[in-house]
């Protein structure tokens, strides 16, 4: 079984097109064809409905895509494992990360890792949608939400500290609220889905309904509003600490922290071997980002 063919066949199962998958990876049309058609014949079953428009896995083929994924890992630690030590990983590194956080933090950083790491090409999609590690082709996941799967291994690259804030103009008009249940009398602006905000107080957990007139989808946007004066907001640290330097935003309530254990985490699929392009990927972005991470106010 030839590995270049598995190779192809694993990234066609992400693009759904054979001359796409075929130009990643530096081959023509009618030899990336060619491949998928002697690995059928090697296999002796058809992994690929063809069509003018588009190809898709057969039975057989959404079948062999994980033993397919699998054997291009092994071999991937196999070699790493037999060099003298010296050699720097190379090839594609799929990364899928959050819209926000990755053009923020994950980005600017690429400069130097592919320094590090030349022989590398890294391919990044920015999306808030939690896109599916497997079925999208991933070597990794940077994520901030719970691991759900037990098929994946998360490991943390850094703290994900949340703080309530507001902008100097809107205390100034309003007041800065002392206590959690003060909250009840200001302008809220909540981000969808996250509209409860659980505090720790001397006498427990307490837990309080974010109510405004401004709910919006997007942690930036989140921000960008409270910056402007439009209400107090729940933010994450690493989206708004360049504004928290520059006084844009204040942090409130800081004697009642948030009941929020968010992290940053990095996610690939669940392996005894991890191969060597993932791994000093993660490692190189734990030690980037630093404990506690350079977003953090500690930090100032």
């Amino acid at each position: 079984m030839n590995i270049e063919h598995l190779k192809l066949f694993v990234r066609l199962a992400s693009t759904n097109n054979i001359s796409q998958a075929g130009q990643e990876l530096g081959l023509s049309p009618p030899v990336a064809s060619m491949h998928i058609n002697r690995l059928e014949e090697s296999l002796g079953a058809r992994l690929v409905h063809r069509t003018t428009r588009k190809v898709s896995l057969t039975e057989e083929g959404m079948a062999f895509l994980p033993h397919a994924k699998e054997i291009l890992l092994c071999v991937d630690a196999g070699l790493a494992s037999v060099g003298t030590g010296n050699e720097l990983p190379k090839g594609v590194l799929r990364i899928t990360a959050p819209a926000s956080f990755g053009r923020m933090h994950i980005v600017p950083a690429l400069k130097g890792f592919l320094a590090q790491y030349p022989d590398l090409q890294v391919d990044i999609s920015l999306s808030d949608s939690i896109l599916g590690l497997v079925e999208g082709g991933f070597d990794v996941a940077i994520r901030n939400a719970s691991l759900q799967d037990s098929s994946l291994i998360a490991r943390k690259l850094a703290e994900d500290k949340r703080i309530m804030c507001a902008s100097p103009e809107y205390l100034a008009q309003y007041g800065t609220p002392q206590t959690p249940e003060a909250l009840k009398q200001h302008l809220c602006i909540s981000q969808t889905g996250l509209e409860h905000w659980s505090f720790e107080t001397p006498d427990g957990a307490i837990n309080i309904k974010a109510k405004g007139n401004i709910r919006v989808d997007h942690g930036e946007a989140v921000r960008d509003a409270c910056v402007d004066g439009l209400g107090v907001a729940k933010c994450a640290t690493w989206i708004a600490y360049e504004h928290l330097k520059r006084g844009e935003l204040v942090p409130i309530l800081e004697d009642y922290p948030l009941l929020d254990q968010a992290a940053i985490w990095a996610v690939y699929p669940s392996s005894k071997l991890l191969a060597p392009k993932v791994r000093v990927f993660i490692d190189y972005f734990a030690k980037y980002y630093g404990a506690p991470p350079y977003w953090c106010s500690d930090n100032d």
